[in-house]
C-alpha cells in the first residue's frame, strides 16, 4: 500500500497551521473567540495528538484542518497549498462511525473510493478496497451490514474507509472514545501498526492522556477556552515500534505522563478559579445564612468527594468557604456534631441513626442526611499468620474457631475489629460471618477502633482480622500484614456506605447553606464516579492534608486492580461508587435499624417509620437533584438482596424479618 508523497523542500513543513484564529458569533450578536493564535508545523509521518479540557478548541481546529470549517484568521497549508475545503487528501475519522447502514462493510468502503479512483478500473479499484478490509482484519465480515458488527468492528470500518482513499493527512476525532477498554485497546494497537507500516500523517483529538503517549510523537496541550492557545508541546522520545506493555514499561514513560497531567490540572485550576470568581459576583451571598462551615471527614478512599469539593473550588462555586477537619475516629465526627464544632460532616451511614436514637447511652440528637457520598468501598482482612497456617476464607475461619473451641482453648475469645458500631462494616462483617456459621457473639469479640489503628493492632496481634474502608485493607495487602477474604459485593452489592449528616437543628436554621453544601457535594461525586477523572482523584487524596499515604494503596479501591494477597487480583469497577443513586433511601436505614436490634444495640423502637423519615432530608435531595438534572424516582425503595444466599429483606415488614434473623441464628 503506497501512500502519496512528494518531495518538499527541506525548510517547507508539511501541514503548517499558520497563525490561526476562529471566531464565532453568538445568538446575541456579540463574539466567541475559540481559537487565538494557534501555530504548528507538522512533519511528514508524524502523529500528532491534541489534548485539552472540554471548550478548548481542539474539534474545532481538526474540522479546520479537514476544511469543514473556514479559520477567521490564519489559515492551514498542506504540502505548499492552502486548505479551503473538504477533499479525499485529507480523511476524517469520527468518534461516531457515520456508516451507511443500508450498505455492507464493502460497499462502506468502496463508495469513497469508486468516487475519488473512477478514472481507475473495476478491478483496479475492487483491489484497493480489498486491501483495505484485510489491513483493519474485517475479511470475515465484508459482507455484513453495520447492525451485525460490532462497535469496534464499526470503528475500523471508518479507519478502512479513510485511508483506502490515501489521503496525505489522517484526521481522528476521539476516534475510540465510546468503546470498551478491551476493543479501544485492540484498536489502538491496529492504527499504530498501520500508521507505523505506512508513514501515514495523523492528527488525533483525545482526552486519554495514555492513548496520546502510546500513539504520538507530540502531544499538543491546548490551553482553556476561549481564545485557546497551544499551551505546551510535549515531544513523546518513546522507540518505535511500539508495544503498550514496553511503553508503561519505559523509564520515561510516568515523566511524561505526569507532564500532561499536571498541565490538566492547572488549566482545570485556572477555569475554576476563573468560574469563582465570576460565581461570586452572581451569588447573592445575603441568600446564604451561614458561609464559613467546618466539615468533618476521616481520611479513607471515600472521602473523596468533600476532597474533590475542595480541590476543584465546588464549595466556592457554590457560595460556601468550607474548612475541611480531618477527625481521628467516628466517635471524634459524632463529638464534633453533637458539640456544634462541625457544622456537617462525612458520617458511616449508621451514625444519623445512631445518633438520633442516643446509642452508646449518649443524649439523642435529632440528624438529618440529604444525600448518599457513596456506595461500596469495603473489605474483610485476615491477618497473615492466620493465612500462613491455612486460614484463607470463611470455611477455614470456622473450622479454626471450632478447633479452638474444642480444645478448650483458655484466653480471651479471637478479636475482629470494625470502625463504629453502627457502621456497615460492623452490620455487613457479622452477616459474612453468620453465612459460614460462626456466631459473632459467641465464637468471637467484635469491637471498634479508628480506622487508622487496624493494622498496628493486627500487626500486634491484638486482632486477627477486621472489616475496613480503603485504603487499609489494600494496606494490609501491600505490607504483608493480611489477606482479603471477602469484600462488600460479595455480601450487599450498592449497600449505602457513607453519608452527609447534619443536625436536624442545623438544617433547620440554615436551609441555604445546607442546600449548597448538597449541591457542591453531589457534583463533586459526579466528579468521583466518572473513571476518567479517578487518577485525578488518587492524586488529590494522597496529598497530607487527606489520606497523606502513597497513591499505591489508594488506586486499588479507586483505579484497580484489587490484589487480595492471595495470588489473585479482581477489577471491581463497582468497589468504590460515588453517583449511583445518592438519594438516601428509606429501606435501607430501615435495615440498619433491624440490624441494631438484632444484634442487641437497642430494642425496637415505636413509630419506628416516623422516625426515619424525619431522618432523611429528602426535599433537599430533591431539590438538588432537579437541579441538576438527575432523575430518580423518590418513591423507589431499591430491593435488598444479600450474596451468596439471594435472602431478601422486606423492608415493609421489619419485625418479620427480625423474626427471620432469630430463626436463623436458633438454627445454627
Amino acid at each position: 500500500m503506497n501512500y502519496p508523497s512528494c518531495a518538499l523542500p527541506e525548510q517547507v513543513p508539511f501541514v503548517e497551521i499558520d497563525h490561526v484564529d476562529r471566531v464565532f458569533r453568538t445568538s446575541e450578536g456579540g463574539k466567541y473567540i475559540a481559537l487565538q493564535d494557534v501555530y504548528l508545523e507538522i512533519k511528514r509521518g508524524e502523529f500528532i495528538s491534541i489534548i485539552g479540557h472540554s471548550g478548548c478548541g481542539k474539534s474545532t481546529l481538526l474540522n479546520i484542518l479537514a476544511g469543514l470549517d473556514q479559520a477567521s484568521a490564519g489559515g492551514i497549508v498542506l504540502e505548499g497549498g492552502e486548505v479551503r475545503d473538504p477533499g479525499p487528501d485529507r480523511m476524517v475519522v469520527f468518534q461516531n462511525h457515520s456508516l451507511l447502514p443500508w450498505l455492507t462493510v464493502r460497499q462502506n468502503i468502496a463508495l469513497g473510493v469508486n468516487r475519488v479512483f473512477r478514472r481507475l478500473s473495476k478491478s483496479e479499484r475492487e483491489a484497493i478496497v480489498e486491501e483495505h478490509i484485510d489491513l483493519v482484519n474485517l475479511r470475515a465480515a465484508a459482507d455484513k451490514y453495520p447492525r451485525q458488527i460490532s462497535g469496534g468492528m464499526k470503528q475500523r470500518v471508518g479507519i478502512a474507509r479513510a485511508l483506502a482513499l490515501k489521503p496525505k493527512l489522517l484526521l481522528l476525532d476521539e476516534p475510540f472514545g465510546a468503546l470498551d477498554a478491551l476493543t479501544r485497546g485492540n484498536l489502538q494497537e491496529q492504527l499504530m501498526r498501520i500508521c507505523n507500516q505506512n508513514q501515514i500523517s495523523a492528527v488525533m483529538v483525545t482526552h486519554d492522556v495514555d492513548e496520546a503517549l502510546l500513539l504520538s510523537d507530540r502531544v499538543i496541550m491546548m490551553t482553556n477556552g476561549p481564545a485557546a492557545q497551544i499551551g505546551q508541546i510535549l515531544q513523546v522520545d518513546l522507540p518505535r515500534p511500539r508495544a503498550r506493555m514496553e511503553v508503561i514499561n519505559h523509564p520515561s514513560y510516568y515523566r511524561m505522563r505526569g507532564e500532561m497531567v499536571e498541565f490538566l490540572n492547572t488549566q482545570k485550576k485556572r477555569k475554576l478559579a476563573k468560574s469563582q470568581r465570576e460565581n461570586l459576583v452572581a451569588i447573592s451571598r445575603g441568600k446564604i445564612e451561614k458561609i464559613n462551615l467546618s466539615v468533618g471527614f476521616i481520611p479513607l478512599t471515600d472521602c473523596a468527594p468533600l476532597a474533590i469539593a475542595a480541590e476543584l473550588g465546588l464549595f466556592a462555586k457554590y457560595g460556601l468557604e468550607v474548612s475541611l477537619s480531618r477527625e481521628p475516629s467516628w466517635n471524634a465526627i459524632a463529638d464534633g456534631i453533637r458539640e456544634g464544632r462541625l457544622d456537617a460532616a462525612q458520617m458511616v451511614t449508621g451514625m444519623p441513626l445512631a445518633l438520633s436514637l442516643g446509642l452508646g447511652n449518649k443524649p439523642p440528637v435529632g440528624i438529618q442526611t440529604a444525600i448518599t457520598l457513596s456506595r461500596n468501598g469495603n473489605a474483610i482482612a485476615l491477618s497473615k499468620e492466620l493465612c500462613d497456617i491455612g486460614v484463607k476464607d470463611g470455611a477455614s475461619l470456622k473450622k479454626y474457631l471450632d478447633s479452638r473451641r474444642t480444645q478448650a482453648h483458655h484466653g480471651s475469645l479471637p478479636t475482629f475489629a470494625m470502625v463504629h458500631p453502627a457502621s456497615m462494616h460492623n452490620f455487613l462483617l457479622r452477616e459474612w460471618l453468620v453465612s459460614f456459621g460462626i456466631d459473632p457473639q459467641t465464637d468471637l469479640e467484635i469491637i471498634a477502633i479508628p480506622p487508622a489503628q487496624m493494622l498496628s493492632n493486627l500487626q500486634a496481634g491484638n486482632i486477627i482480622g477486621f472489616c475496613a474502608g480503603e485504603p487499609w485493607t489494600s494496606r494490609a495487602v501491600n505490607e504483608d500484614l493480611g489477606i482479603i477474604v471477602a469484600t462488600d459485593l460479595e455480601i450487599w452489592a450498592g449497600h449505602p456506605e457513607k453519608v452527609l449528616g447534619v443536625t436536624a437543628t442545623w438544617a433547620e436554621q440554615y436551609p441555604n447553606a445546607h442546600l449548597a453544601l448538597v449541591r457542591s457535594l453531589f457534583e463533586a461525586c459526579q466528579f468521583c464516579h466518572s473513571s476518567s477523572n479517578r487518577e485525578q482523584v488518587i492524586q488529590i487524596l494522597a496529598q497530607p492534608q487527606y489520606l497523606n499515604t502513597d497513591a499505591l494503596h489508594i488506586r486499588p479501591g479507586l483505579a484497580g486492580p484489587y490484589r487480595r494477597g492471595t495470588g489473585t487480583s479482581l477489577y471491581l469497577q463497582d468497589f468504590n461508587l460515588f453517583a449511583v443513586d445518592n438519594c438516601p433511601r428509606k429501606s435501607e436505614q430501615i435495615w440498619i435499624l433491624t440490624q441494631m436490634v438484632r444484634w442487641g444495640m437497642i430494642k425496637f423502637p415505636d413509630h419506628f417509620e416516623q422516625m426515619v423519615d424525619d431522618l432523611l432530608n429528602l426535599q433537599v435531595f430533591a431539590q438538588v437533584a432537579h437541579e441538576m438534572e438527575v432523575s430518580y424516582d423518590p418513591k423507589q425503595q431499591p430491593t435488598l438482596t444479600f450474596n451468596p444466599s439471594g435472602q431478601v429483606f422486606d423492608s415493609s415488614q421489619p419485625l418479620q424479618e427480625l423474626a427471620k434473623y432469630q430463626k436463623l441464628v436458633n438454627s445454627k
